[in-house]
């Protein structure tokens, strides 16, 4: 078995409701809880599993803002694992998940800067590492519905683009949606061989631009010089209250 996500990057709004759900649930659960350091402060940060990053691709007027979540990708060959001169880190052998013993960690920060994805947090006030364990507690809580037993961010993301399930069965929904839509691996150069996998943005129609059309002669209507909505809008609101005037 090898559990982890799949995220579309098509639907994804970048709300951050799956940050806030996950720091929600896990700064109660088995890694909790996750230090804030000056929340109402002038600067506030803290321990976040789950962070998501904003790009802008292609040019105007075909851009597009891409909503990119990133947290740890519980590596087949994880780094993070190899340099951890503890052995608090490492990656179960039943689902695949990469964990860290908190009794272990020394807080050295050597696995952290093995992370290119920067998945890795100090909570500087308890001196050990944290990161995204893919709410292992709640997962395989048999007390909780079937339905239920899902990281907190996939059950609260509003637009359903995050999913979870077994990679090793190439019949479940994670390994349908890569295989149909093209999934990829965040920097697979590097060779870690991210478990986790990201659905690409999907092809957008070329919306037809308004253009104005050229005024053959000085008493063209004006309802001709221009194709848009808008603009034959504004010349009705014209006529109208020229109408008015006359009056």
């Amino acid at each position: 078995m090898k559990l982890g996500l799949v995220i579309d990057l098509d639907t994804c709004v970048g709300c951050h409701a799956c940050a806030v759900a996950c720091k929600q649930w896990n700064t109660s659960g088995t890694t909790g809880p996750l230090s804030d350091y000056e929340p109402y402060g002038k600067e506030p940060s803290g321990v976040w599993f789950n962070r998501i990053r904003h790009y802008e691709v292609d040019e105007y007027p075909h851009n597009k803002t891409i909503n990119t979540p990133m947290s740890c990708m519980h590596c087949d060959d994880a780094a993070c694992v190899t340099v951890c001169p503890t052995g608090a880190s490492y990656k179960r052998e039943e689902d695949g998940i990469v964990l860290v013993d908190q009794s272990k960690c020394m807080g050295c920060n050597l696995c952290a800067w093995a992370c290119p994805y920067g998945a890795r947090e100090l909570d500087q006030e308890q001196g050990v590492m944290k990161k995204c364990t893919l709410c292992v507690d709640r997962i395989y809580d048999v007390n909780l519905p079937k339905e239920d037993r899902q990281p907190a961010c996939v059950l609260t993301c509003p637009t359903s683009a995050r999913f979870f399930g077994d990679f090793d069965d190439p019949n479940s929904e994670v390994s349908t949606l890569v295989r149909e839509r093209g999934g990829y691996a965040m920097m697979p150069e590097v060779g870690y061989n991210p478990v986790n996998k990201y659905l690409p943005p999907r092809e957008r129609p070329t919306a037809p631009q308004a253009t104005k059309t050229a005024e053959t002669n000085g008493s063209a209507d004006a309802s001709t010089k221009t194709q848009s909505l808008l603009g034959k809008w504004l010349q009705k609101q014209k006529s109208a209250f020229d109408s008015l005037g006359e009056r």
